[in-house]
């Protein structure tokens, strides 16, 4: 049995949990919102006394591999229903800005250009801009792959370069630096 597969999720109150007979899609409700779900026809999903487990058919390998992976994809449906998830990147470079104006976020990271990115309206974006302190976006929403698609795509725009570690970074990330050329003798 997969480790990750086997193991059950927990369904706090408030959330409700649905699965189409014929679509096999599943419906997770919670208090910040709804997420749907095609689940492969082959996998099930029982729920017992406010515990929701992922069931395979049999050892295939093909099953397998999809056992701990729907498991933990519903396990994200149910946390970002419930409490739903955050990213948080960082500009760190002279001169490198953002701002938004409700779905728009405009960035200006060194190139000729602004370069001005449409967020998806099921996130919602706020920028932060201290003085001494690098400018800051904060990326909120309920569908944890939506969520990481969008914030490497901003990040893949400037990516952190090794040398200064100028660039768009998440804000927990660590960047190693190298040496850069030695001095002459």
């Amino acid at each position: 049995m997969s480790r990750i597969g086997k193991s059950p999720i927990k369904l706090v109150s408030g959330v409700t949990v649905s699965v189409a007979p014929t679509s096999n899609e599943l419906t997770v409700k919670g208090p910040k919102g709804e997420l749907k779900r095609i689940i492969d026809r082959d996998i099930k999903i029982e729920v017992k006394d406010d515990v929701l487990t992922v069931v395979r058919p049999t050892d295939q390998i093909r099953h397998r591999a999809l056992h701990g992976l729907y498991r933990a994809l519903v396990a994200n449906m149910v946390t970002g229903v419930t409490d739903g998830f955050k990213k948080q990147l960082e500009l760190v470079g002279v001169g490198y800005k953002a701002t938004n104006a409700g779905q728009l976020l405009d960035l200006s990271l060194g190139y000729s250009h602004n370069i001005v990115i449409e967020i998806p309206k099921e996130l919602k974006v706020a920028t932060l801009t201290e003085k001494g302190a690098n400018p800051k976006i904060m990326l909120e929403g309920i569908d944890n792959q939506l969520l990481g698609q969008v914030a490497a795509k901003i990040r893949s725009l400037r990516k952190p370069e090794p040398y200064k570690g100028k660039g768009v970074r998440y804000s927990d990330e660590v960047v190693r630096k190298k040496a850069g050329k030695s001095a002459g003798k």
